[in-house]
This record gives structure tokens, C-alpha cells and sequence, in this order.
């Protein structure tokens, strides 16, 4: 058993009282709970809880009010290496994490921006929202953060959303009255997720708190510049503490022209504090939520919702060459006879292609859904996910994150492995010996599953599984 710190149990009892500290620090030393966001782009919470119970003895149940959502029962040691899991079917995530997104409400039409993403919890549920449709743009400062956002994205199939990788201040001078709706999941002191992770009670104090505060204050700013006037910002964070969220709020109440709306949380919350430590804070911060971890048993949150009623100004300036990106139409002269090839080839039908637009690399694609726009897209890391490879002969080679993207498209060059060895060697990027009347390229599918793609000869069928997904262990089963 761990105690929490004397600094952590002084705080809670300040705010909540002696019995609030005490089921804290009583809650913090049980069993961390888990649960799964299913990817409605590619499964049903039903079904997916029946195959991870029939195949993996992970027994799971439904949360009620958040559909999607799944509560881990058993088998969570084994949750993050299944097939399903890597495929992108599911996304371990903390119930009260799922919240913030839910809250934004975000919609397919709209230009939404996840102002600080990694690694992409958030920005994956809210690109599924958006039905892997609109503009989502996801940014996330830390450069060794990126990877793994993007590697998240493309696990779960996301073709709506472009990275950036920028401060929010330089930001809001690009995009000014901009986006419909922003999400700040600020960092933290993490005062919520202690039970998750034990080092945040080794470190935390209130002075570390407050010092974050400055940087929690110019996101939000940032993200209010963006906004377009009758636009939407939620703020969130995963700590429980005033100085990092009500003082934060009352801040750009008294600024900026923002309005707090009422929001209504699938789980149990408590109004935001309207006064604390002697200070009088703006009455209409009592529409913010808390969500207090013993009380859920998930993390700890807070959670605001801010209407944008007024125009703001940012300073003006010209935009650096960064990248020569440009995005092209399934009509482009390069592609579109390749992209017919394509269809042909896999039995998909002839309009398929005309819902993405494209980004030629090289001889490297990529593609994103045709609604998704930006005038400046050379200020982005990636855009999209990968298509392909045109090889030597002119043809495109269909990478894995295409045919899983387009799972339900696929009808032709299909090879279905039943044999369990045969699939562990694919995800491993090895050769499978068989003999096979499918020659070249062709899709990988595992029990109703599209793994993949391969290559398929005499020798055998070459895994083309991606090398960045090789590196976990996946249970085979």
C-alpha cells in the first residue's frame, strides 16, 4: 500500500474536506480499472465484446451513457496485444478521459482543431465522431510526442485529420477566427490521475501547480483567437486544482469575449468553485464540472465549455515556405489512371477514390477525405495517412493503412489466413510458404478481420504489415 503524499492529502482536505481525502488517498491504492473506446468506423461495442471474451477471455461491460465505451472486468493484462487492438478497433482509454470530446460535440461539416493531442486519445475519438469526415487539424509541441500521435492515428484508420507541430500562440496568428470548435486538454499538474500514474505523488505541490498556470492561460488565449465568433472551446484537464482551472477561467472571463454554456456530463460532477482561498471568482464558473476520481472510478477531471461571442485580433504574419505540399483530386492527370487500376483490381467500385484528395510524395501517397481543407498545408507534419507506393512500373502498391481504411470496399484479391502460425508470421513482416492462385498484391484477412496487405508468388505470401506495428508483442490466439 502507498500512501499519498502529506502535500496531496493537506490539498484534498482543504478543498473537500477530511472523508474526501481519506476515500482519495483509499482510492488511489486500489486496482487501476480500465476501459476501451471502441472505433465505430470499425466495429460495434456488442460484437467486440463478445470476440475479446470468446477469444481472449477478456470479459468486459457496457457503461452506461457512453455507448462506445467498454469497462475491462479480466483479462486487462493482455488488452493492449490483441489483433483487434492493433488493427485499431479499439483504444485503451480512462472513462474520464473520453469526456472532454463528448462534451465538444464536434460534427463531420466542421473545422476542428486538438490543440495539444499527443498522443491522441482525444484526437482519434474526435475524428471518429466527426465520421473520419470534415477537417480535424491535431498539434502537439513536443516533437518526441509526435510520433506517437501520428502512430495512433494511423492505427485507428483516421483519413480527416492533418499534424502540426507548432506553439498555440504561433499558431493563433495563422489561424484567426478560424476554427468551429478547439479542444485545450491543457497539461497538467495531474493531480486526477495519481492512481494511474504513482510518480505524480512523488512530485506534486501546489507551488508546481501554480506554475503551470501561465502556460494553461496562453493555450487557452491561443485557442480563443482561433475560434471563429459563435465558436465552441472546451478546456480540460486531468487535475482537481483551482489554480489550474477556475483561476484559469476566470482570467479570460474577464479579457476575453467568452461565455461559459452549460454542459450536461454522463457521469457524476460537481460545479466549478465560484470563490476560493478568500478570492471571489466570476459567478458563471459554477457551469464548469469536476469529476472527482473516487467517485467514478476513472480519472479526475475538469471540464469547461466556452462560447466565443466577440471577434479578437491577432497580429498578422507571412507565412514561412516550410514544405511544397499539395493536395490533388482523384482526377489528377498522375493518379487516376493508377487509382483505376487500383479499384479494378480489388473489386471496389469506381467511385471510391472520388471521396479522398491526395498527397503525392515522391513516389509516395497519401490521402484524406475530400472535405478536409487548409490553405496553408505545408505548415504540416502529415497530412492524411499513407495510400501507397508507385513502383518502378508505374503501378501503385496499396500500403496496409489503405486497405484497412477501405476494409469495406475490398472484395477481390482476398487471402484468408486460418492458420494461426500463418497470421503471427504475417504481423512479424515474414513469409508465409503456402501455395496460393492469387499472384502480386492482394489483402490480408484474419477471422472477418482485414489485417493488411502482402505480396503473393511462388515463394509465398510476403507480410507488407508495416514495420512500426511490429514492434509490440501481439497475442495470437
Amino acid at each position: 500500500m502507498t500512501s499519498i503524499s502529506d502535500n496531496i492529502y493537506s490539498y484534498i482536505s482543504s478543498l473537500y474536506g477530511e472523508n474526501a481525502a481519506k476515500e482519495f488517498s483509499d482510492f488511489v491504492n486500489e486496482k487501476y480499472t480500465l476501459y476501451i473506446r471502441v472505433n465505430p468506423l470499425k466495429s460495434d461495442p456488442g460484437e467486440l465484446k463478445n470476440r475479446l471474451k470468446e477469444t481472449y477471455s477478456i470479459e468486459t461491460e457496457g457503461v452506461p451513457n457512453i455507448p462506445f465505451a467498454l469497462k475491462v472486468i479480466s483479462g486487462a493484462e493482455v488488452l493492449g496485444k490483441t489483433v483487434e487492438h492493433i488493427i485499431g478497433e479499439y483504444y485503451i482509454q480512462s472513462l474520464s478521459s473520453m469526456i472532454p470530446p463528448l462534451v465538444l460535440m464536434p460534427q463531420p461539416e466542421e473545422k476542428i482543431l486538438d490543440l495539444c493531442s499527443a498522443p491522441g486519445s482525444k484526437t482519434t475519438e474526435i475524428g471518429e465522431m466527426m465520421g473520419n469526415s470534415g477537417t480535424l487539424i491535431a498539434n502537439e509541441i513536443a516533437l518526441d510526442r509526435v510520433k506517437m500521435l501520428i502512430y495512433n492515428l494511423d492505427r485507428m484508420n483516421l483519413v480527416n485529420t492533418g499534424v502540426v507541430h507548432y506553439k498555440g500562440e504561433w499558431l493563433s496568428k495563422i489561424y484567426s477566427n478560424y476554427f468551429d470548435k478547439i479542444l485545450v486538454d491543457a497539461p497538467c499538474s495531474g493531480l486526477g490521475i495519481v492512481q494511474k500514474k504513482g510518480e505524480v505523488n512523488n512530485w506534486w505541490s501546489q507551488e508546481r501547480s501554480e506554475k503551470l498556470g501561465d502556460t494553461q492561460l496562453r493555450l487557452l488565449i491561443a485557442a480563443i483567437k482561433m475560434c471563429k465568433t459563435g465558436g465552441e472551446i472546451v478546456y480540460s484537464t486531468c487535475t482537481l486544482t483551482p489554480e489550474e482551472n477556475e483561476f484559469i477561467i476566470d482570467k479570460v472571463l474577464n479579457k476575453y469575449p467568452v461565455e461559459i454554456v452549460d454542459i450536461d456530463l454522463p457521469v457524476k460532477g460537481h460545479e466549478g468553485f465560484t470563490s476560493y482561498n478568500g478570492q471571489i471568482l466570476n459567478s458563471s464558473i459554477s457551469k464548469a464540472k469536476r469529476i472527482l476520481p473516487w467517485e467514478v472510478n476513472s480519472d479526475g477531471f475538469f471540464i469547461v465549455k466556452l462560447k466565443k461571442i466577440g471577434e479578437t485580433q491577432s497580429p498578422e504574419i507571412e507565412i514561412p515556405k516550410l514544405r511544397d505540399i499539395k493536395l490533388v483530386n482523384f482526377k489528377n492527370r498522375e493518379i487516376t489512371n493508377k487509382l483505376k487500376n487500383i479499384s479494378k483490381e480489388f473489386g471496389m467500385s469506381d467511385g471510391v477514390f472520388s471521396n479522398f484528395n491526395y498527397i503525392l510524395k515522391h513516389n509516395d501517397i497519401f490521402f484524406i477525405n475530400d472535405k478536409w481543407e487548409d490553405e496553408n498545408p505545408g505548415l504540416f507534419e502529415r497530412i492524411g495517412t499513407k495510400f501507397g507506393t508507385i513502383d518502378k512500373s508505374g503501378n501503385i502498391i496499396l500500403h496496409t493503412q489503405a486497405a484497412q481504411v477501405l476494409h469495406k470496399e475490398i472484395s477481390n484479391r482476398i487471402i484468408e489466413l486460418e492458420n494461426i502460425n500463418d497470421l503471427r508470421k504475417y504481423l512479424d513482416g515474414g513469409i508465409i510458404k503456402t501455395l496460393n492462385t492469387i499472384k502480386g498484391q492482394c489483402i490480408i484477412k484474419y477471422k472477418d478481420m482485414i489485417i493488411g496487405t502482402a505480396l503473393s508468388s511462388d515463394n509465398g505470401i510476403k507480410s507488407r504489415f508495416p514495420r512500426a506495428k511490429r514492434t509490440q508483442e501481439i497475442l495470437v490466439q
